[in-house]
């Protein structure tokens, strides 16, 4: 469609996981009519992520340090150990302010149609943490889709042998949602998980 370096530019963005031709010509072209000084710090931050964010060597969740915050953070309640499937989920699990445990990033979820069984994410490195005295629960926050179903399966069976607690998030509908909106799954979920309220 364009040519040269807008071409190449146009061509990058739409390599980025969900953004289609046209947001990245838009984003090409938000890019080109940005101030340089915009354009010359959002380069800078790109360099600098690449340069200094890896991950953590003890749960896989991002770190600048050889540990994440949330490792090296001696008040965090080590008897118990989340396991998300991104370090984004860490994220959003800690923006609730309600869990206090650390956590394992699985680095994504069990997949067989994209080719990704349990050997291609991190239950290995899981394991060890697991089996400290300390830990007496494993929660296990997975999506709540096929594959996020598929890998919470496969951890419930191979953590039951190890003698502590294994739990899975609740699931259901969310607040403010309509039940004629709702998938199968969801509603069973909900149906499945519902409490007494007197």
């Amino acid at each position: 469609m364009y040519e040269g370096a807008l071409q190449d530019l146009v061509e990058e963005f739409g390599k980025l996981p969900g953004i289609g031709p046209k947001s990245a010509q838009r984003l090409a072209f938000h890019i080109l009519q940005s101030p340089d000084e915009e354009v010359t710090a959002l380069a800078s931050a790109l360099a600098e992520v690449k340069k200094r964010v890896k991950f953590c060597e003890v749960c896989g969740n991002v770190a600048e340090d050889a540990q994440c915050v949330v490792c090296k953070d001696p008040r965090r309640d080590r008897s118990i150990i989340c396991v998300v499937e991104e370090p984004k989920d860490v994220i959003a699990i800690e923006r609730t302010r309600e869990y206090r445990g650390l956590y394992h990033v699985l680095g994504g979820s069990i997949d067989p149609m994209a080719g990704v069984g349990p050997d291609d994410l991190r239950i290995k490195e899981l394991m060890p943490r697991l089996q400290d005295a300390e830990v007496t629960e494993c929660v296990i926050a997975t999506d709540p889709n096929l594959e996020g179903e598929a890998t919470a399966t496969y951890l419930v069976r191979l953590l039951g042998a190890l003698g502590i607690t294994v739990s899975r998030l609740a699931s259901g509908l969310p607040v403010g949602g309509d039940l004629e909106y709702a998938d199968e799954v969801t509603l069973g979920r909900a149906f499945e998980g519902r409490r007494a309220v007197s």
